[in-house]
């Protein structure tokens, strides 16, 4: 870690300073736990008060406002704090090993420039590596499989054979790509597998999260798109399609054959059924199950998920449900003895 001064930061984001240029910062903390020589932000207004009475030497934000530190103007206060994080730290630094001779590799598997392949690592047949990979422990890739450039493999990670991989694809510890899909004919009452001759296509600059499954198609290719970013414990059934820069947050599922548009986001254990359209820049509320087509731009919450604005007003009434039953039983009661009295 380095430390520079607000100036020299405010430079590296295009941002602008309220308060004195020549604060040192020496690292990066939130809101509630920075101190002396630290910088925070605020991306959310209902942590106002906070910056108000923050220790930290400096705070990122989008417009003037009173504070104990120092002030950080810039457009989008969240990403630039992602910014100076990275200049500060930096990312994770991988040791440069080469390949190893403990590395199980076919002799007809092409290996680029300039790869690390650790100790226990296994490359299967006509397998291809591109160029600066860093494959970890225990990593296995199936035989005809390709990775693009500066891909990343960290331990247990699996790629199957003919799968596909872009240019800085991450997959954390112990993801699975390109298992065989959740498919079975069922014929008196025995589940005959299917087999599975699709791929997986993980495009450029897509990341999966640590023990996340993503299952090869049964016909057809599941597609990542460009960007997308996929957590921990996800499974993506067979024939899914993904467009690019969405967001699954980890939990989530999607069965196979749906097909989800560009920057979507899902909240952590989200369901939805396989063979529906979720279109463009649609937001998708934790624990939600979707089970019907959602059109461009939607946000939808609940099991069965609906609009998230009709969803809030009736979450809200729940607690009230026992009062409102016994007002309406009451009312009843009062009915049948008016009419009785006018019978």
């Amino acid at each position: 870690m380095q430390s520079n001064t607000l100036a020299e930061l405010a430079q590296h984001v295009g941002g602008r300073i309220v308060g004195n240029p020549n604060t040192v910062i020496t690292g990066a903390a939130t809101l509630e736990n920075a101190h002396s020589g630290q910088i925070t932000f605020l991306s959310n207004k209902k942590y106002i008060p906070l910056v108000k009475t923050t220790q930290a030497a400096a705070a990122i934000v989008n417009q003037e406002m009173e504070s104990s530190a120092d002030l950080l103007i810039a457009e989008d206060p969240y990403y630039a704090f992602m910014q100076i994080v990275v200049f500060l730290y930096g990312h994770r630094k991988h040791e440069p090993t080469g390949i190893s001779p403990q590395a199980n590799i076919a002799p007809s598997a092409h290996i680029g420039q300039n790869c690390h392949i650790h100790p226990f690592a296994t490359i299967s047949s006509d397998a291809t590596i591109g160029n600066d990979c860093i494959l970890y422990p225990g990593v296995f890739i199936g035989p005809r499989a390709k990775l693009g450039n500066d891909c990343i493999l960290y331990p247990n990670a699996v790629v199957y054979d003919e799968c596909i991989l872009g240019n800085r694809v991450i997959l954390q510890a112990n993801a699975t790509v390109g298992e065989d899909g959740f498919g079975y004919a069922t014929y008196k009452g025995v589940h005959h597998k299917i087999p599975q001759i699709g791929r997986v296509i993980l495009e450029d600059d897509v990341e999966i999260g640590s023990g996340s499954a993503i299952e090869r198609g049964t016909l057809e290719d599941t597609i990542i798109g460009e960007g997308t970013k996929i957590g921990d414990t996800v499974t993506i059934g067979h024939g899914t399609r993904i467009g690019p820069h969405c967001l699954l947050v980890p939990q989530a599922g999607i069965a196979g054959s749906a097909t989800l548009g560009h920057h979507c986001v899902l909240g952590g254990q989200v369901g939805v059924i396989g063979h529906i359209k979720i279109g463009n820049m649609v937001r998708i509320g934790a624990q939600a199950g979707v089970i019907g087509d959602v059109p461009d731009g939607k946000e939808i919450v609940g099991s069965p998920a609906i609009d998230a604005s009709k969803a809030r007003r009736s979450y809200a009434l729940i607690e009230y449900l026992p009062e409102l039953r016994r007002s309406i039983k009451d009312i009843e009661r009062r009915l049948r003895t008016m009419e009785k009295s006018e019978s």
